[in-house]
């Protein structure tokens, strides 16, 4: 099998994002990185356990929620964490409504329940720029949390949002001065190194460069790493030139339905329900039918029936 030239995986595909921080064998890169990001007063996160990261609601009609990383550390405390490829509409929105399920989780039965709740953080890895902070060059990690606007201060410190702004960061190896300055550049460039940057060297990193070396994988994990590649190049090219030229959700100019009536004649059953696994992730995501018909080459009626 030809593989692509590149060295190492793109972290902000979903199969790059999962290999690399959603394992069991990698557990001690997550840890490594929430720590770093959170900072938290109240001492390190010294282990995790990963949760199952599909959510249904209270009904069967519900919409459910799928997060691309979810886990417990020792005190309790849940983290989702999400990898977000391109621009989506009610982002924040949708970061918020993920939250609620690990609220719920907590609720416990009876009527001796105090209603005490453990921390929650959501955690957005964002590779675009909100459009409301776009001239603000300066800011790109963002801790949101509920505060009182008359005293200015916190008022309930148990659910954090953090967003970081991946296109913001601009730094080069030079210019790098803490721990996480460097997860954000190698987050960021990755995909693009051939070996290992001389600041990047301690143990967290080497394992984690090591696990993202294409070499290693087999060729199942291959394929999927570049049917993943794929989607996010195609998905990210197709959401970012929409906002771009100012059209909405909806109202993409799209000669698209019967460009791609057929394109998935001929196709193997595998790939076929490949294309399909896709589309259902993307649309759970919110992404538009018509971006989604652009990433997969399924017919919109086709995507509106899943």
């Amino acid at each position: 099998m030809m593989r692509i030239k590149d060295k190492y995986i793109n972290p902000f595909t979903d199969f790059g994002f999962k290999k690399l921080f959603g394992t069991e064998l990698n557990k001690a890169i997550l840890i490594d990185f929430l720590n770093e990001l959170l900072r938290k007063e109240e001492g390190k996160i010294v282990d995790l356990t990963y949760l199952s990261n599909e959510h249904l609601g209270r009904a069967i009609e519900d919409r459910k929620a799928i997060f691309d990383i979810y886990c417990e550390n020792e005190k309790g405390e849940k983290f989702i964490v999400e990898m977000q490829k391109a621009k989506q509409n009610y982002f924040k929105d949708r970061s918020i409504y993920y939250s609620t399920f690990p609220i719920q989780e907590q609720a416990q039965k009876g009527n001796q329940w105090n209603f005490k709740l453990k921390a929650i953080y959501t955690i957005g890895i964002l590779d675009f720029i909100f459009d409301e902070d776009k001239k603000d060059k300066e800011v790109f990690h963002h801790v949101v949390q509920l505060f009182n606007k008359q005293t200015q201060k916190i008022f309930y410190n148990k659910l954090t949002y953090i967003y970081l702004e991946m296109p913001k960061f601009t730094k080069s190896e030079a210019e790098l001065e803490t721990h996480f300055d460097k997860w954000l550049f190698l987050l960021k460039n990755l995909s693009n190194f051939n070996n290992p940057p001389t600041k990047l060297q301690n143990e967290v990193f080497k394992n984690l460069f090591e696990q993202a070396k294409i070499a290693n994988y087999s060729d199942k994990e291959y394929s999927e790493y570049e049917t993943s590649l794929k989607v996010y190049r195609d998905l990210k090219n197709s959401i970012d030139t929409a906002f771009s030229d100012g059209k909405v959700e909806g109202k993409v100019e799209g000669k698209i339905e019967g460009k791609i009536e057929g394109i998935i004649e001929g196709k193997t059953e595998g790939e076929k329900n490949k294309q399909i696994e896709i589309a259902k992730n993307l649309k759970q995501s919110g992404i538009s039918v018509i971006i989604i018909a652009q990433a997969t080459g399924l017919t919109q009626s086709r995507i509106e029936s899943l």
